[in-house]
């Protein structure tokens, strides 16, 4: 049996929707909205009546009959922290996704719209794989102060949907593989794949691990400390230095590794940036390595940047003694979340339940 599956993962300025059949594409949009259009709205929640309407614009305008989906997937938001997995959008996540358990952001639309479309149609709706998925294993989680433990926070959707998809591609069972995921986007995280669970991955979203293109990973504390009490920025302006003013865009003014690679090319201190962007994410893989106990069946590239031919090549020179290298290029989250979905509509993983 094949599953219509309508996909909603809402950004900060665009929704991207999407219907699949099983895992076939049969339409993608992006719907951008202006600065202006969001603007009316004092939440993240309040959104939600213009984003739907939008939605259902949209897919009657591309002819989709809604009686024809049999479930409706939502990108995941920032909920309490959970372990991986497609979950229903049960009333206590709901509520989590409304009041932004741990921050607020538009992909904690995505369940509440998921749910409000999937209840007028009478079918199932899910989402999968949040930002905010935590498998931790204990020791992982001291960091050397009570007061601020390690977090889980990272690309939990796209590195389980390449760690799942290598091991079909090989014949094994997820949970049987030992496998550290690189992504690398805006953000980058190197995750720990033991035997189905990440028991260790760096809070990729506000001070942890390798920099990235905007975000500028771990930082020396005590320099941090004395440029906070400095009085010359305020929480805000330091916020953005740590996540969006950090990384590349700090030290050469762009977010872009194909502009870098081009910067590279005359250009001492664009190169240097470069160099270090792969020397520190070869640090951490070498760190997960030994979480790992050196057991390790496979290393594999994901994200935006993996596309980039000489990330390719350093890599496979600087860590390839580890484990063999397996390359997935881009980040396709709609695939991923229609992945998710048809897990459980056909039987091969059981629904979480929040």
């Amino acid at each position: 049996m094949s599953y219509k599956i309508l996909i909603i993962n809402p950004g900060s300025t665009s929704t991207k929707i999407g219907v699949y059949e099983d895992e076939t594409q049969l339409m993608e949009e992006t719907l951008r909205h202006s600065t202006e259009e969001i603007a009316q709205y004092a939440t993240i929640y309040d959104q939600k009546d213009f984003r739907k309407e939008v939605i259902l614009d949209v897919l009657k305008e591309k002819g989709v009959d809604l009686n024809d989906i049999d479930v409706v997937v939502g990108r995941g938001g920032l909920l309490k922290p959970i372990p991986g997995g497609t979950y229903e959008t049960t009333p206590e996540l709901l509520e989590d996704l409304k009041i932004g358990k741990q921050g607020q952001h538009a992909s904690n639309l995505g369940g509440i719209l998921a749910k409000e479309i999937a209840s007028e149609i009478n079918v199932p709706s899910y989402i999968v794989d949040p930002v905010v998925v935590d498998e931790l294993q204990d020791v992982a989680r001291l960091s050397g102060h009570p007061e601020m433990p390690r977090i889980s926070i990272f690309h939990a959707l796209n590195q389980k949907a390449v760690a799942k998809r290598y091991a079909k591609e090989v014949g094994k069972a997820y949970e049987d593989l030992n496998l550290i995921v690189v992504h690398m986007g805006g953000g980058v995280s190197v995750g720990a794949h033991k035997n189905g669970k990440v028991i260790d991955v760096a809070n990729a979203l506000d001070g942890d691990g390798p920099f990235s293109p905007e975000r500028s990973g771990g930082l020396p504390s005590g320099a941090l400390m004395k440029l906070c009490f400095s009085g010359k920025y305020t929480q805000a302006e330091v916020s953005k230095m740590i996540n969006g003013n950090g990384g590349f865009n700090a030290y050469v003014g762009t977010n872009d590794m194909r502009d870098l690679v081009k910067m590279a090319k005359d250009d001492e201190k664009a190169q240097l940036v470069m160099d270090a962007f792969h020397y520190q994410l070869a640090k951490e893989i070498g760190a997960m390595a030994v979480v790992l106990g050196g057991k390790i069946d496979q290393i594999i590239l994901t994200g935006g940047i993996a596309y980039n031919a000489i990330t390719q090549e350093y890599f496979k020179n600087a860590v390839s003694f580890l484990a063999p290298i397996t390359i997935y290029p881009g980040e396709d989250e709609l695939l991923a979340l229609a992945q998710g979905a048809l897990r459980v509509m056909s039987g091969e993983e059981k629904a979480m339940t929040y």
